[in-house]
């Protein structure tokens, strides 16, 4: 191949293809950088509307006539206060990893006056406190009244790991699952996390609710727009060399 035929031009046909090609490319990267500046704005409200929630001081949980329209966009995090009794012979240990280290929440039914029931996570106790007869000063008989955080429930398991509730193996604070491995009814379809305030014996230790919103959409549409701009900037590029190609052609006759 000569010089020449190295340099020659392209054909009307392949400029539009690839012109085509590259504003396709750069929409979409446009796109991409304006659903993470959107995203960011969501971020930002949802953390706004959580600190706000756990801030405020604590109500009674949205009751029976209310579970249906509970979700975590306008309920998880609500500081929420409710009384009842521990039904201690029905709880669930949940598999735990935390600042404490690793082990177990402890999930035990709180059976209301009316009759309905909400789970709540009392806390963490490590491995060898899995067994309740261990923490017998922890297992409060008759009225109690809790106050912590409404959180919503986590089905089906943890990552790569499934519940097995004929195993007693749980991954995840799935509330429909305990449920129906403890026969519990009237079930409200959220959690509580318990706040810190001690429990007798030491067991469990509440307090330990992670709230963290990883929010790196700034990061995201900067890298997506800075593509877009090097694509805008490579195609003049390239329009540049393809005209002084087609220049050259010219004057050489």
């Amino acid at each position: 191949m000569t010089q020449g035929e190295a340099h020659r031009p392209r054909s009307t046909a392949a400029l539009v293809l690839l012109g085509v090609a590259a504003l396709a490319v750069f929409l979409g990267l446009l796109a991409l950088g304006v659903w993470q500046v959107e995203r960011r704005a969501w971020k930002l409200d949802l953390i706004a509307r959580v600190d706000q929630r756990v801030a405020a001081a604590p109500v009674a949980p949205p009751g029976p006539a209310d579970w249906p329209r509970v979700t975590a966009d306008r309920d998880e995090y609500r500081h929420v206060r409710v009384s009842g009794r521990f039904l201690n012979d029905r709880e669930a240990q949940v598999v735990a990893s935390t600042a404490k280290g690793a082990g177990y929440w402890v999930l035990t039914p709180l059976q209301a006056a009316d009759g309905s029931v909400v789970l709540v996570n009392r806390g963490f106790v490590p491995a060898e406190n899995r067994d309740p007869a261990t923490r017998a000063a922890g297992q409060v008989e008759g009225p109690v009244t809790v106050t912590g955080l409404l959180r919503i429930t986590e089905p089906k398991g943890g990552f790569l790991r499934s519940n097995a509730p004929a195993e007693e193996r749980w991954y995840s604070r799935d509330v429909a699952a305990i449920a129906e491995a403890r026969g519990l009814t009237d079930v409200a379809p959220y959690f509580i996390d318990a706040d810190a305030a001690p429990n007798r014996g030491g067991l469990p230790v509440g307090g330990l609710t992670v709230i963290s919103f990883p929010n790196s959409h700034l990061v995201y549409a900067v890298t997506w727009f800075g593509l877009a701009a090097l694509l805008a900037f490579g195609v003049g590029y390239a329009a540049r060399s393809e005209r002084r190609v087609r220049r050259a052609q010219v004057e050489a006759g």
